[in-house]
């Protein structure tokens, strides 16, 4: 780059900068805010104050919708994959293919190097699960917009970030490992399954909090006028991309590792040796 570049490259960003400190500057007041940084989380934990109505039947949280839209998204786009992309898969892949036969087989190698002797449903689980988390998370990075029973608009979050929705993928997950204990074991299986009583209850509030932490720092990044420029992007994206992946992994991990621990055959002891 060329001196003069360099010079027009560093006038530009001055620019930038001094137009977002007059903003912050000008912007800088506290007489907008017509609530509380108390009140701002505990309304996004909660969703007591800004809900939504389900085609006027029942108004509900925001998550809830973001739910069935992430879930019909996903289905819609695995009818997509199986009618026109798969049958038409090569002895050569291409780019896409590529990229499925690897996320398949990532979840595939990880169900069954936690339970080897009984994996196929497993690793069907654990992919579904992990695809919805990834995607769910992420789907609040479209911002889309939506009017609350308070005709106000509301950028709709995370499913996961509602605590029933990560108790219900919590017990979820509990569930096919009981399933996992009863056919590798029978009754043995699960009682083994039920001793870890509180393995859905951890499941679901470490999924739940740490989906939740991201959104309470960009709502607490978002109430200060004076951090409200370009940060929040950095901040939201950041979060959200750590989230998706970790916690799919996370969930993905923990579920494969119970499952291949109850559904493990035990061999019987003869009586008489």
């Amino acid at each position: 780059m060329s001196i003069k570049g360099r010079r027009s490259y560093l006038m530009g960003c001055g620019f930038i900068l001094a137009a977002l400190l007059v903003g912050i500057v000008l912007t800088n007041t506290s007489e907008g805010k017509s609530e509380t940084v108390k009140e701002a989380i505990k309304d996004a934990v909660l969703h007591e104050t800004n809900k939504v109505s389900f085609w006027g039947i029942k108004d509900v949280n925001p998550a809830f919708i973001s739910a069935i839209m992430v879930t019909i998204v996903l289905l819609f786009v695995a009818a997509l994959i199986r009618i026109f992309v798969i049958p038409r898969f090569t002895y050569v892949p291409g780019k896409f293919q590529l990229l499925l036969e690897q996320l398949v087989g990532m979840f595939d190698g990880l169900a069954k190097s936690n339970s080897p002797h009984r994996n196929g449903f497993l690793g069907a689980y654990i992919f579904g699960a992990g695809i919805y988390i990834f995607v769910g998370t992420i789907f609040e990075l479209f911002g889309i917009q939506w009017i609350t029973t308070e005709d106000m608009s509301i950028a709709l979050p995370a499913p996961l970030s509602d605590i029933n929705a990560a108790i219900a993928l919590g017990c979820l997950s509990y569930l096919i490992i009981l399933s996992g204990g009863i056919a590798g074991n029978g009754l043995r299986g699960v009682g083994n399954t039920l001793k870890d009583f509180s393995l859905p209850v951890s499941m679901s509030f470490r999924l739940f909090g740490s989906l939740l932490s991201g959104l309470l720092v960009t709502e607490l990044v978002y109430y200060y006028i004076s951090l409200s420029f370009v940060l929040p992007v950095i901040v939201g994206i950041m979060f959200t991309l750590l989230h998706a992946l970790i916690q799919a992994y996370v969930l993905t991990m923990l579920t494969a590792l119970f499952y291949g621990e109850v559904s493990e055959p035990h061999e019987k002891k003869n009586g008489g040796n």
